[in-house]
């Protein structure tokens, strides 16, 4: 029995009834909302609620605090009793708080102009389609969601509510933002064929045994947790800390694997500025210890676009994993993540070590560069030199992210990672994580946006059938 097989039938034996539904259902309305999605006055700040407020929620709750733009009028965790809550907890004592992010809109909504979204995954798609239904902007963590309709549903959701939206991929904001539209824009990047992206850092699945057979067992809950709504849309699973705390990110039922996580850091220009769109093709080329439960130890997925008005056909190629670095091109030189690698002498070779980033291969040019705001070179360094007069001005940025989202909320500015933007590129992942879940082939038609090869597949862009009491979000 292959693993494909093994995949499929842990599946089905999940007992998860998957949608067979062959159109995009449209989305719940709750019995209160706004008619229209107000901007907030130029001379006010942001009433912003925080859904999500340890780690990562932690982290970015400072961030908009550092822009001056915003009032904290709610804090909203599953864990509020939890040493991680605690931080953000101390900086708002007096603001209301809230363990379901429901029981929050209902009693404060008319106090709140925007959210944050910093939770698990899974749990992207039913917080962010409630806070829009009641007219609220939205800035929610990357990815967008966990399948392809959710992210479907959030893109027509920001279009029907006419909210705000920002996907936290910081670095949409930053240089490398400025520097690839300006190099697009001036025709020093074109006619590319081929893209690297890498990502071969730790994670937290490597010291795990990937032969397991079951889900991790039950264990205590914490007394302060609402487990029922960590889990919200996503099928019953008892509590187990591996499940918690950023182990989510590993599990095909919560989260993303690398792809999901890092990608949005290092594939966002190239999405945005070729113009790419869906792939048409997806090739699971190397899934090492592949297992129906979470992601593997390491991979390589191809991803093909079609040709795309006057630019060629691209490929896609992503490593992740600590024994998958790809080789680099001729002239790539030091790797940043270790500068004791030497220059490259010639042809290709494998590093030890390489940085999270990306290698784009044109006709004419080959560019190297980082994740997030980091920007491109061109390699070898013989031809940056000569290039170097004929590169365009590259614009500082206007603002950051945080603050590009709440002038967006004032109507100062436009958001650079709406879902209009950052919901293909979300969409990417969730082919590219059938395509690892399933150790399979995907066959893409960009113009019915359905899989055509894999008829399990093409179920799992609806995913499965959300738990009792959470179908509303879904509903036609």
């Amino acid at each position: 029995m292959n693993s494909n097989d093994i995949s499929r039938r842990s599946f089905l034996k999940q007992g998860v009834a998957l949608s067979a539904v062959s159109a995009i259902p449209s989305f719940w309305i709750p019995s209160k909302i706004h008619a229209s999605a107000p901007r907030v006055s130029a001379n006010d700040k942001v009433n912003l609620a925080l859904i999500g407020i340890g780690n990562r929620g932690n982290e970015i709750t400072k961030d908009f605090i550092k822009t001056g733009m915003c009032n904290i009028v709610a804090l909203c965790d599953v864990d509020m009793g939890a040493p991680h809550t605690q931080e953000v907890i101390s900086m708002f004592p007096n603001v209301p708080r809230f363990q379901d992010f429901r029981q929050m809109f209902d009693k404060m909504g008319g106090q709140i102009d925007a959210v944050t979204v910093a939770v698990p995954d899974h749990s992207h798609f039913p917080i962010t389609m409630e806070a829009m239904a009641h007219g609220k902007h939205v800035y929610v963590e990357k990815p967008m969601a966990r399948t392809f309709n959710e992210v479907e549903l959030m893109m027509k959701g920001e279009k029907k509510y006419g909210v705000v939206t920002q996907m936290g991929n910081q670095g949409h904001s930053e240089g490398n933002y400025f520097q690839f539209k300006a190099w697009k824009e001036a025709g020093i990047i074109k006619d590319v064929t081929a893209i690297t992206g890498h990502m071969n850092n730790v994670r937290r699945w490597h010291e795990w045994n990937p032969r397991i057979n079951s889900y991790p067992v039950a264990e205590q809950l914490p007394a302060t947790m609402d487990w029922d709504t960590w889990l919200g849309v996503t099928h019953e699973h008892a509590y187990n800390h591996d499940y918690h705390l950023g182990q989510w990110r590993c599990w095909y039922d919560f989260g993303m694997g690398v792809l999901g996580d890092w990608g949005a850091h290092i594939l966002d220009t190239v999405h945005e500025f070729l113009d790419l769109g869906l792939p048409t093709e997806i090739n699971p080329i190397y899934l090492k210890d592949h297992n129906p439960f979470f992601y593997p130890m390491s991979s390589t997925l191809q991803f093909k676009f079609p040709a795309r008005g006057i630019m060629p056909a691209v490929d896609i190629t992503w490593y992740d994993g600590l024994d998958n670095i790809p080789a680099v091109p001729e002239g790539y030189g030091v790797s940043e993540i270790d500068p004791n690698i030497p220059t490259v002498a010639g042809g290709k070779i494998q590093p030890a070590k390489l940085n999270p980033g990306k290698e784009i291969y044109t006709d004419t040019l080959t560019f190297k560069g980082g994740s997030h705001g980091s920007t491109l070179s061109i390699i070898p360094n013989e031809v940056a030199k000569d290039m170097a007069s004929k590169l365009p001005d590259v614009p500082p940025s206007p603002s950051n992210h945080f603050a590009n989202f709440l002038l967006s909320c004032m109507g100062k500015e436009k958001t650079r990672s709406p879902f209009s933007i950052a919901g293909p590129l979300s969409q990417v992942f969730c082919l590219g994580v059938l395509s690892q879940w399933l150790n399979s082939k995907i066959v893409f038609d960009r113009e019915t946006r359905q899989i055509t090869n894999n008829p399990v597949a093409n179920q799992l862009l609806y995913g499965a059938v959300p738990r009792q009491g959470w179908e509303q979000y879904y509903k036609i």
